[in-house]
């Protein structure tokens, strides 16, 4: 048996919620993206630097 539910502007409402909820989550995704591709950015530099400029000196 199926209901049918007729739109009321407490449907219309929680439709737009539900869009502005996977908007902000979307945001914070991307920031966290960014965010850790800012740390796996730093950690390489940082480990490029460490090893120093010796490092196609050296004998494989």
């Amino acid at each position: 048996m199926v209901l049918m539910v007729e739109p009321t502007p407490n449907n219309d409402k929680q439709a737009a919620g539900n869009a502005e909820f996977a908007s902000r989550r979307r945001r914070r995704s991307v920031a966290l993206g960014l965010v850790l591709g800012a740390i796996v950015l730093i950690f390489y530099v940082l480990t490029i630097v460490k090893l120093g400029p010796n490092i196609f000196d050296r004998v494989l």
